[in-house]
């Protein structure tokens, strides 16, 4: 037994040894982290059901589909329908929720969408830092959200957790900020890839959800690692049966391109019929209700308006993927698929928009795919000699529309094909997604993603060139009068010159009034003592190569320069006459400018 319990002291000292073989040790972290996001994920998704089938299939009664690759517990008959007790447990889940974060982490009122803009909102504003509590105190919550049929999905409250394991991680190994925040990225894959059950869908996606138009790609490798390990721990205790058990889909007809672009509208229009429903209710009516009633009181509230939903339209209730799986496989029809669109977006925007815990993944998903349905069975029922498979069309609405409002083009499309097995539905993705992301440039899900990396506070010192691109020599030098050399000067009458001034690099020109050189006076230096060379050595043979800058040049251009001459101080020539000096520009001034502009930037509020 005392061998045992050394085991993991001598696993963490392996890891902190590999801090030093830079090739293998962020293949370690991510399996590690993997390997305990896969058992987080694993225990989030058995609590998930269990509780579930309590609150709603026992005690309410709600006999909801589940879908192929969910079905964990063998459902005796539901118990005797009871709707009215769903607005009664989310309300108090509501409560309880809202008392739990007031009291113990109230910075997450304000935190953003959900576990995934949190998570965002980490990575670019704060190191990597998540605090413990923060994903305990939302899981749990999230837990109780959605088994008493709150509207809201697993995947952000999982990619939070995973997020803080990260970040925790990161920590007690004391990494830098940079290396957190891979770290903290490398968790949220885990969780997103195990519990969706796309390992390589859930890495990109943990990558490129951070970016409007950008992903990091710095984090590939461990966000990989940590996916794949997290999967197979998760599929270890539920089997790799994908999430939906549906047929293969096969695009051969490239007419049904024609409809495949009508999805790309409908499911744009959707998208910002769902995010701009849910910032109504958030910032319009919970916000102002919570400034006057308290937190507690708004998400009982909106507990209250989700569970009431629910009670009397069941398809809304919790993540909803059997229902999904009833769309893909055509058993929902057309009408019925737009009522779900109008319903889940309703519910969601009362669940999350009051405060309370869950994620805005898997009703994007939801939401996606029926609008996505709608499309298919109109196509197919005027048309089904080419629109011969309309479950396809779900499949395809829930990438294109998450890529749409989310930013993430490449995610949700790899997620797709591996709930699949297959390709087969490729070329509809692909054009779907990049019609939705581009008909969807003004709406965005997450609160705190940023355009790309030079926009985020954590890649501010990358912002070098950027910075110093939007900075002019003529912002920062001095114009004044220049000492100016000529060449036939010799070094006896430039030891005066040299006394009488504190420049330290000096033009040259000719008898024209060309700038032939730079004298700098460390090569003068070794000169200034030799008598018997005063007469006979001049300007000409001391000085270097010409350089000059003008006032409209980026400082950018002028530190290659520098770089470039070695020169301390560079002439600057009026544009309109290049022989004309109006001043020099110091090799420090171009430091203390980008010293000033990255410190201005990193102190701007979130």
């Amino acid at each position: 037994m005392s061998s045992l319990a050394g085991v993991p002291k001598q696993l963490w000292a392996i890891l902190v040894s590999l801090r030093q073989a830079r090739s293998l040790r962020w293949l370690a972290y991510g399996i590690v982290i993997g390997a305990v996001t896969g058992l987080l994920a694993a225990a989030y998704f058995w609590a998930v059901e269990f509780f579930r089938m309590i609150f709603l299939h026992d005690l309410a009664g709600m006999n909801l589909p589940a879908p192929a690759g969910e079905r964990i517990f063998e459902h005796a008959a539901a118990g005797p329908p009871r709707p009215w007790l769903i607005p009664i447990f989310t309300s108090v889940v509501g409560l309880l929720t809202g008392f739990v974060v007031q009291r113990f982490i109230p910075e997450t009122i304000t935190g953003g969408t959900d576990g995934t803009d949190a998570t965002i909102k980490s990575f670019h504003r704060q190191g990597g830092l998540i605090r413990p509590l923060v994903p305990i105190i939302r899981g749990i919550a999230s837990i109780f959200t959605i088994a008493t049929g709150g509207s809201a999905g697993r995947e952000g409250p999982i990619t939070q957790m995973g997020a803080g394991l990260g970040s925790w991680f990161a920590q007690r190994l004391k990494l830098s900020a940079r290396e957190r925040r891979l770290l903290l990225l490398a968790g949220a894959a885990g969780g997103l890839g195990a519990i969706f059950r796309a390992p390589l869908g859930g890495a990109l996606t943990a990558v490129e959800v951070i970016y409007r138009e950008d992903f990091e790609a710095e984090a590939l490798l461990p966000a990989i690692m940590s996916s794949v390990t997290a999967y197979s721990v998760f599929t270890f205790f539920f089997g790799s049966q994908p999430i939906f058990g549906i047929p293969n889909f096969e695009f051969s007809d490239p007419r049904e391109l024609i409809f495949y672009t009508a999805l790309a509208l409908a499911c744009a229009g959707a998208g910002w019929l769902y995010v701009h429903t849910f910032r109504w209710f958030k910032f319009q009516l919970f916000f102002p209700l919570m400034d006057k009633v308290g937190l507690m009181w708004s998400t009982a509230l909106g507990g209250l308006g989700a569970g009431l939903l629910g009670a009397f339209f069941p398809q809304v209730l919790s993540g909803g993927y059997g229902w999904l799986e009833l769309a893909i496989l055509g058993q929902i029809p057309a009408l019925m698929l737009f009522a779900i669109v109008i319903g889940k977006t309703m519910a969601t925007s009362m669940t999350i928009g009051s405060g309370m815990s869950g994620g805005m993944f898997a009703p994007a998903l939801f939401v996606g795919g029926m609008s996505g349905g709608v499309v298919g069975q109109l196509a197919h029922q005027f048309w089904p000699d080419i629109a011969k498979q309309p479950g396809g069309y779900v499949l395809v609405g829930m990438a294109a529309f998450f890529a749409g409002i989310a930013k993430a083009p490449i995610g949700p499309l790899v997620m797709v094909c591996e709930l699949t097995k297959g390709y087969g539905l490729l070329a509809p993705l692909m054009l779907a997604s990049a019609l939705c992301i581009v008909l969807c440039r003004k709406v965005s899900l997450y609160e705190h993603q940023v355009d790309d990396k030079f926009d985020s506070p954590a890649h501010a010192a990358d912002a070098t060139i950027n910075v110093l691109e939007d900075l002019t020599v003529g912002q920062h030098f001095n114009p004044e009068r220049v000492t100016v050399l000529e060449e036939g000067t010799t070094l006896k009458a430039l030891t005066d010159i040299i006394a009488n001034t504190a420049q330290l690099f000096f033009p040259v020109r000719d008898n024209l009034g060309r700038l032939t050189g730079i004298l700098s006076i460390h090569d003068v230096r070794r000169f200034l003592f030799e008598e018997g060379l005063f007469d006979l050595v001049v300007v000409r043979d001391l000085a270097g190569r010409p350089a000059a800058l003008k006032p409209d040049d980026d400082l950018y251009t002028a530190l290659l320069l520098f770089v470039d001459t070695d020169y301390g101080q560079i002439p600057v020539v009026d544009p309109d006459d290049p022989q004309a000096i109006i001043g020099l520009m110091n090799r420090e001034n171009v430091f203390k400018a980008y010293a000033h502009a990255i410190r201005s930037l990193r102190e701007e509020p979130a």
